[in-house]
């Protein structure tokens, strides 16, 4: 029998299909890094950030460009919705998670830092203080608060109409508010004080540490079950410094690498040339109000390359 000859109907569809695809990738490209934000922001999780852009873009893929009049609004709208599925049920695995749970920390470049707005609302700080809010609020102020995008976009990205998403717009705001950091300083003044207490540490001077902690300093860490790491919140300047003047005793198998962690500075602490622990930094009014401490295995492939992101 000889070969089957192609249906006239599917030679034409082929090329119309394969314009269709060029332009939903283009498309998706160009919005890529916005939309990984949106998906960190609201997970906390950039392997899971990952995996639901995945998902976004195979629904993407089977969309009708043609019907589509704002390809940004459509896709945050996509994204938005399988980022809320992904956050339920990472709230579920988080109650089995051992000891305190920290977001996955992401090398960025210095332009995050310069974006007041974006870098805090990706820092460790920030995403902490999202993790109290429910799903749909998280989603409600990120999208408002962040991204600026309307009430009427917004409601249609969470299934509910525009007055219920000002309510939680709202209630969300002043939930957010009341967590903020105490002190908003300049990225001058952080940098000093961020140096100030890598230099102390380096030297492992106790009371060169001490001055660089607030009082009420809180070092929380993450192993999540597979590396020792605090199992509970250290509270306190003589106890954190007590465990950061103990980092110096590592000798020359240890480095000290001070980077962009979620746009604003951290360390990383490196042992025999590999990744320990990521340790990102909050300060406000010039002294070390907060450490994160991501010791997870899991949670530091990340670190290894700069990550971008976009408002």
């Amino acid at each position: 029998m000889g070969e089957r000859s192609e249906h006239p109907r599917d030679a034409a569809a082929s090329p119309a299909r394969g314009v269709r695809m060029e332009s939903a990738t283009e498309g998706f490209v160009a919005h890529r890094n916005l939309l990984f934000t949106v998906a960190y922001e609201m997970l906390g999780s950039a392997a899971d950030a990952e995996d639901v852009l995945q998902e976004t873009w195979m629904r993407w893929a089977g969309v009708d460009h043609a019907a589509v009049q704002d390809e940004r609004a459509y896709l945050v709208r996509i994204v938005t919705r399988q980022a809320l599925t992904r956050l339920r049920t990472l709230r579920r695995r988080k109650e089995s998670y051992v000891g305190p749970w920290l977001p996955e920390p992401l090398l960025t470049a210095p332009d995050v830092a310069d974006d007041v707005e974006l870098a805090d609302s990706v820092s460790m700080a920030m995403l902490l203080v999202l993790e109290t809010l429910s799903p749909t609020e998280r989603a409600v102020f990120v999208l408002r608060e962040v991204f600026g995008l309307e009430y009427d976009e917004i409601a249609e990205a969470v299934g509910k109409n525009p007055a219920a998403v000002r309510q939680i717009a709202h209630r969300a705001r002043a939930h957010v508010a009341a967590r903020r950091p105490r002190e908003a300083v300049s990225p001058a003044e952080a940098q000093e004080a961020f140096e100030a207490f890598r230099r102390a540490i380096e030297t492992g001077d106790l009371q060169r540490l001490l001055d660089t902690l607030a009082p009420d300093v809180v070092l929380l860490g993450d192993g999540g079950g597979v590396v020792q790491a605090v199992l509970h919140p250290v509270v306190g300047a003589d106890p954190v410094a007590a465990l950061m003047a103990g980092l110096g005793r590592f000798g020359a198998t240890a480095s000290l690498q001070p980077v962009q962690v979620n746009g604003y500075p951290a360390l990383i602490l490196r042992l025999d040339g590999a990744i320990d622990t990521v340790m990102a930094v909050r300060i406000d009014g010039g002294l070390v109000t907060g450490l994160y401490a991501v010791r997870n295995p899991e949670k530091l492939s990340r670190v290894e390359r700069e990550t971008t992101l976009r408002r």
